[in-house]
């Protein structure tokens, strides 16, 4: 194959467009957006006789471990490479290629998580079927060295809705109390508005108040506004704001890229929780995506076993409720490079981790404190 480095978004997009699934987090907006906080983003595209074949967005970024007084590099290329994965000759060539592009930076490992089904029902499931081809290529990846992460970065499992039924199909598909409740916050004035740069303040606002009550650590307004703010500028997301009486009770923010849409960010207060502004908000962005001409929904996380005691047993029922699929991926993937400080950097991450995510916690009571 023939490489190349792409150096302008119009180009960048043009390769993916004529790829399978090219996903969000490779888009160059990601990528710009991830420049800003320390990565280096490399585009990578590989062609067969000036055909697109493969295309990988790495990024790269130099980590200091805490206590050992050394900075390692280490290279993640995010729902990537994008290229047919049912191709085992194409898969391992591209993972070889996207491997030399992190020996040469200097990496200490290369993570990739390309999203690839594994199952679509739980896994304890005795019924539960095997997709044939995310373990294909799971035993490829062990076969060259790679190893299952630890560190999961994005979520593992979703939830999927296709989008090519009509509107009334798409509800007759939901579980009847999700139905009811969407109707339930129309009766009780729940309006949904949609959104723009004004409302990144209020966005975050929700957001900050949503990651103090659930337990969770965000980052600061400065990388929101960066996140929401360069892709509703460019039209590939909208935020959706939940009000009753002109008082903002909940929000969210869908982004769409080629035919796909992904709910990424959502947010709510305590107040007027019994009206059911998220059921509406979801169905109100789905109109949206669908609107955009995007074919598929990704809810954006769920639970990696189906039990009542698991943290996310909550996310999973209110997402199951509007018809979507659950689909479990093959995950994250690391690629040893350097392996002696591949395991250093193993051993000190969750303390780097644990770090930031008490620092993110504190910054955001100072944020809703201020």
């Amino acid at each position: 194959m023939d490489e190349r480095s792409i150096a302008g978004p119009s180009d960048w997009h043009a390769i993916l467009g004529r790829l399978p699934e090219p996903h969000l987090l490779q888009s160059w907006p990601w990528g710009a957006l991830k420049e800003k906080y320390g990565w280096v983003a490399e585009r990578l595209a590989w062609s067969r006789s000036g055909t697109p074949a493969a295309a990988a967005q790495i990024l790269h970024r130099k980590q200091r471990l805490p206590g050992w007084h050394m900075t390692l590099t280490v290279s993640y290329c995010p729902r990537g490479p994008v290229l047919d994965w049912t191709n085992a000759a194409l898969r391992r060539e591209c993972l070889s290629a996207a491997a030399d592009a992190a020996r040469r930076r200097g990496a200490v490992f290369l993570k990739i998580d390309p999203g690839l089904p594994v199952g679509t029902s739980d896994p304890d499931a005795p019924e539960a079927p095997a997709d044939p081809i995310g373990a294909a290529v799971a035993e490829d990846l062990r076969a060259a060295g790679w190893r299952l992460s630890r560190e999961q970065i994005q979520f593992r499992n979703t939830f999927m809705l296709d989008l090519r039924p009509a509107e009334d199909q798409l509800l007759a598909g939901m579980k009847q109390k999700t139905r009811y409740n969407i109707r339930l916050a129309e009766r009780r004035a729940v309006t949904v508005r949609r959104g723009g740069l004004d409302d990144l303040d209020l966005l975050y606002r929700l957001y900050a108040e949503t990651a103090l009550r659930d337990g969770f650590a965000i980052r600061s307004p400065a990388y929101y506004h960066d996140a929401w703010g360069a892709f509703i500028a460019e039209g590939l997301a909208q935020p959706l704001v939940a009000e009753v009486d002109g008082q903002a009770i909940a929000g969210l923010v869908v982004y769409r890229f080629g035919a796909a849409a992904w709910y990424l960010y959502g947010m709510s207060r305590d107040l007027y929780r019994e009206h059911m502004p998220n059921h509406l908000l979801q169905w109100e962005a789905i109109r949206w995506a669908r609107a955009q001409g995007c074919t598929s929904y990704d809810f954006w996380g769920a639970p990696e076993r189906l039990a009542p005691t698991d943290k996310l047993w909550g996310v999973y029922r209110f997402k199951e409720g509007f018809g979507a699929r659950l689909v479990r991926t093959s995950g994250a993937w690391d690629l040893p490079l350097r392996p002696k400080l591949y395991w250093i950097y193993r051993a000190v991450l969750p303390r780097v981790m644990a770090f930031w995510r008490l620092r993110g916690r504190r910054q955001t009571r100072e944020s809703i404190d201020a």
